[in-house]
Formats: structure tokens, C-alpha cells, sequence
């Protein structure tokens, strides 16, 4: 991953249904650190992440990658970043392992039945691959859906809204690892959480309170 990276907001605005969400947002966020998105349900979010994806245009303002306006990257700054949203976003008919597969190949990336299959017992689905997933448990999907991310380690931006949600404790160990390492070899993370995150002192984060 490039020691270049970067992801900056210029003043934001966003308005969803007539309703003004949030207004002249800044931020920088440069390679090796993590920014952690808080505030109260129907602060924006939710809004804020897809913003950052492209998938929203913002009311004001740019998103920029690498000094880049994203409306102009395209493809190319797809390439370049993970989103995992609220939602696990499963085929409750497939398995963990063929969810994941799919997912990577949407992503563009070809990966391998044994590195989808580590991924996942990394993830603590280990005997648990080949299950239907709507045989698992809300934090077996979740863990599922983050698996990805074990897969994405040359991938420098991951956008992660609420990602933490219904994990126990061995697996929010896994995923707190899982984002320091990422962090570590130069990637950025942003993600949404209601509770500050025990990340080692090394990890650099910043926090943005909408």
C-alpha cells in the first residue's frame, strides 16, 4: 500500500428526505490511521460512509482520494476500497464459504477456495463453512461478512459501518487485530461505532462526532 494515501472531506453537506444531516464537514485522514464515526441513530452515519464510497453525492463539498475528486477516480478508487455496511448482506440459501467467494468476485478480486476457507476460520467459522447461512447466529453472519476483509489486505481504504455489532468477545479480539495489522502496513480505516475502540496505543485514530 502506498505511504501516499489519503482521504480528505471538504466541506460535506448532506441532506436526506428534506432534512439536513450534517453541513461543512472537514476531515483528512492519512495513511496508517483510523477514524472512528460516532453520534446519536439519524446523526447521518450511515450517509457520511456512503458519501465517502461514492454511493451518495454529497448536497456540498468533495471527497477526495489522493488528492483526487472520487466522481472523477471512478472504478479505479473502487478498486482501492472495501465498504461493509450495516447490514451483513448474505444469501441466506448459500453458505458462509460461497458468500464469500461471490463477494470477493463482485469486488474483483479472484480468490481461492483454501484462502476464502482460512479467512473464514480466522474469522471463528471454522466446521461452520459450509452451512446455510441462515442456520447461523447473528454473530456468525456478522463474522461471515467480515471474513472479507481477511481477503482484502492489499485493499488501503475499508469503510465499516457499525462492524462491531453482535460480535462476542473472541471475535471483536479477532476484528480489533484484524484493523491494527491493516492499519499497521499503512492502510486507513473508517468506521462507525457508539464505543470508543482498544486498539494498542501504536494504532493512530481520530474520532469525528456527528
Amino acid at each position: 500500500m502506498a505511504g501516499s494515501d489519503m482521504l480528505e472531506l471538504q466541506t460535506v453537506s448532506c441532506a436526506r428526505g428534506g432534512r439536513s444531516l450534517f453541513s461543512g464537514l472537514g476531515v483528512k485522514i492519512e495513511a496508517g490511521r483510523l477514524l472512528r464515526v460516532s453520534g446519536v441513530n439519524g446523526a447521518g452515519k450511515t450517509s457520511l460512509l456512503r458519501l465517502i464510497c461514492g454511493l451518495l453525492l454529497p448536497l456540498e463539498g468533495k471527497v477526495l482520494w489522493q488528492g483526487e475528486n472520487i466522481t472523477k477516480l471512478r472504478d479505479e478508487f473502487n478498486r482501492q476500497l472495501v465498504y461493509l455496511g450495516h447490514a451483513a448482506a448474505l444469501k441466506d440459501e448459500l453458505s458462509a464459504l460461497e458468500n464469500l467467494q461471490i463477494s470477493a468476485i463482485l469486488g474483483g478480486r479472484n480468490v481461492g477456495r483454501r484462502d476464502a476457507m482460512q479467512a473464514l476460520a480466522q474469522a471463528g467459522l471454522a466446521g461452520r463453512e459450509h452451512a446455510p447461512v441462515r442456520t447461523l447466529s447473528q454473530g456468525q453472519r456478522r463474522r461471515a461478512a467480515l471474513a472479507r476483509l481477511e481477503l482484502c489486505a492489499g485493499v488501503p481504504l475499508w469503510v465499516l459501518d457499525e462492524p462491531f455489532n453482535a460480535l462476542d468477545t473472541a471475535a471483536t479480539s479477532w476484528l480489533l487485530a484484524l484493523l491494527e495489522r491493516h492499519l499497521g502496513a499503512g492502510g486507513l480505516v473508517v468506521l462507525t461505532s457508539h464505543q470508543s475502540l482498544a486498539l494498542t496505543a501504536q494504532a493512530a485514530q481520530q474520532e469525528l462526532a456527528l
